[in-house]
């Protein structure tokens, strides 16, 4: 399928790349239909971060990243009946994302721990909820990113 988008222009999507949010983003519950988009010109498959792309409106896209990149004890306790829609969850098909808040000052980055979107990879079904924990809205990734890369042995 192709599709219009205002950061990479037209895409060619897969339709079974396509996963369904029934109730939408928190806020935008009108936009349905995303794909996740990695940049590919880093030469890798999955990056730390990629883009939640609207199949619904060209001009919204959400920067993603796994959160246990950033937090890797993240385990949020979900209430069981939001996450009945998108079918039987186990370890294998469970995706995780929370969005990405880039600021021109990059120690201001942060991650929503609060609000993560939920993805049962065999049904391509998803859901952003907000999570019963204490986490924030707005966890600050700098620190966290420059010590994961300092133990990768990169500068």
């Amino acid at each position: 399928m192709k599709a219009e988008s205002r950061l990479f222009g037209n895409i060619d999507i897969d339709e079974e790349k396509i996963i369904t949010l029934e109730g939408g983003m928190i806020g935008l519950p009108d936009f349905q239909r995303f794909a996740l988009i990695f940049d590919e010109e880093k030469g890798q498959k999955e990056s730390s971060i990629m883009w939640f792309q609207s199949m619904d409106d060209p001009g919204t896209a959400f920067p993603v990243m796994h959160p246990n990149l950033v937090k890797p004890d993240y385990n949020p306790t979900v209430n069981d009946e939001l996450l009945a829609p998108l079918g039987t969850l186990t370890e294998e098909n469970t995706y995780v994302l929370v969005t990405v808040t880039a600021t021109a000052d990059v120690k201001e980055t942060s991650v929503n721990l609060k609000a993560p979107i939920v993805i049962n990879t065999d049904t391509r079904k998803g859901c952003q909820m907000i999570v019963e924990d204490d986490y924030p809205v707005k966890y600050r990734i700098y620190e966290a990113v420059k010590g994961r890369k300092k133990e990768a042995g990169e500068s």
